[in-house]
């Protein structure tokens, strides 16, 4: 008995020994519980989350597309930009052009870019002078924006003054009422009050600058630089004017020295400086043995230019070229008061101002023109102001005045046909 005892003593050891463990092991489990809990916190999340999500909005679906759509688009160019063959090309030219001359103002406009419309249509008439040569028109520009800057054209009509002796009688500007396009500008050259050649002529840079500040007074008065609609480049030009040159007791011709020069010299500079600015020329009581100029000139224009040039014989048919014929002078058809009561003019003063190198400037003109005389036009005040000089060795002889055909559209003035060619190459354009 007591041998099977302690046989048996071991096993409750051995049982209590299984049961420990067991019982640690049950005790244990409840300190892992935290971490099947732990383990439910991320589904319980992930849950959430799911549930977030579907409350969130769905995300638009992905473009695969460059997104060009959103990005803002250029502003359309103007319309004239590529209406007008070589406009835009000349408006990427103009920068340099103003960098090199170093002065923006064009007839009082202040040159700027594509979007300003004084700019344009000033741009637009080089380019037009030019028959739509960029580079053509560039050169032109670029000359007169140098001769501007120079000459100081707003400042001579702004604030210049003239010697009455010299320049009296002999410019003014006056503006009418037109019903077809509103206010028309006219200037008015009355060559026949020119009293001595010599005097008037005889300063060829001194009669520049008179010139020179008639033009721009004339031209200030078309408002370019307020304009707001752009001009057409074939059609219709409001910002051009009239002028009329009269010759009405017209007493020297041809030969002057010192007309021959400023003949030369104006032709040069306003050719260049002031393109596209005529609308019509007409030129009045122009004596008959004058009218073989115009037969010798005309081979050398165009029939654009010819077309512009109006001869009439008798001044007072002027006001049957207008309208508002009333408005005009008595002496030219109207009713209205006559130039020297009524237009504007340049300054003058009545003296000469001392130290004027008169004797010295007609002697340099003299010089000029006798070495021009081989190949100059035979210069009369007409030829101060238009077109290309005739060739001496082709000059008809003055005492065959068949030779002078007028303009087709001028066939009933036959007796007027003046140098229609001459006077204003600043308008030839």
């Amino acid at each position: 008995m007591s041998a099977e005892a302690a046989a048996e003593v071991p096993k409750p050891v051995a049982e209590t020994a299984e049961v420990e463990p067991t019982t640690t092991a049950a005790e244990a489990k409840p300190v892992e519980q935290p971490a099947e809990t732990s383990a439910e916190t991320p589904a319980e999340a992930a849950s959430d989350k799911k549930d977030e999500a579907a409350e969130a909005p769905p995300a638009p679906p992905k473009d695969d597309k460059p997104d060009t759509e959103n990005k803002p688009e250029a502003p359309a160019k103007p319309e004239y930009l590529t209406k007008i063959a070589g406009l835009e090309q000349f408006f990427t030219s103009l920068p340099s052009i103003l960098e090199k001359t170093g002065h923006p103002e064009m007839w009082g406009v202040t040159l700027k870019d594509s979007d300003d419309i004084p700019t344009v249509n000033v741009l637009i008439k080089f380019l037009r002078a030019n028959e739509g040569n960029v580079k053509l028109a560039e050169e032109q520009l670029t000359k007169a924006l140098t001769w501007r800057k120079e000459l100081k054209p707003l400042e001579l009509a702004d604030s210049a003054s003239f010697s009455a002796k010299k320049f009296a009688g002999l410019g003014y500007i006056t503006s009418y009422v037109d019903p077809s396009f509103g206010k028309t500008v006219f200037t008015w050259n009355i060559y026949g009050a020119v009293k001595n050649a010599s005097a008037t002529f005889g300063d060829v840079d001194e009669f520049i600058r008179w010139r020179t500040a008639l033009m721009e007074k004339g031209v200030l008065e078309l408002g370019l630089a307020d304009a707001t609609e752009v001009v057409e480049y074939d059609g219709e030009d409001r910002y051009q004017m009239n002028q009329v040159h009269d010759y009405r007791g017209l007493s020297f011709l041809r030969l002057d020295p010192n007309v021959r020069a400023a003949t030369k010299k104006t032709i040069d500079v306003f050719s260049t400086a002031y393109p596209e600015l005529l609308r019509e020329k007409y030129f009045v009581n122009v004596p008959a043995i004058m009218g073989w100029v115009y037969g010798a000139i005309k081979v050398f224009l165009s029939k654009n230019t010819v077309r512009k040039f109006h001869p009439i014989s008798n001044g007072a048919n002027l006001g049957r070229e207008f309208s508002f014929v009333e408005d005009l002078p008595k002496s030219y058809g109207g009713k209205g008061a006559e130039l020297a009561d009524s237009a504007r003019t340049i300054p003058l003063v009545d003296d000469i101002p001392a130290g004027e190198p008169e004797k010295a400037g007609t002697e340099a003109a003299q010089k000029e023109a006798g070495k021009e005389a081989a190949t100059e036009a035979p210069a009369t005040p007409l030829a101060a102001e238009v077109a290309p000089e005739v060739p001496a060795k082709e000059e008809p002889a003055p005492a065959a005045p068949e030779t002078a055909e007028p303009a087709k559209d001028e066939s009933a003035k036959v007796e007027a046909a003046p140098a229609e060619a001459t006077p204003a190459a600043e308008e030839t354009k």
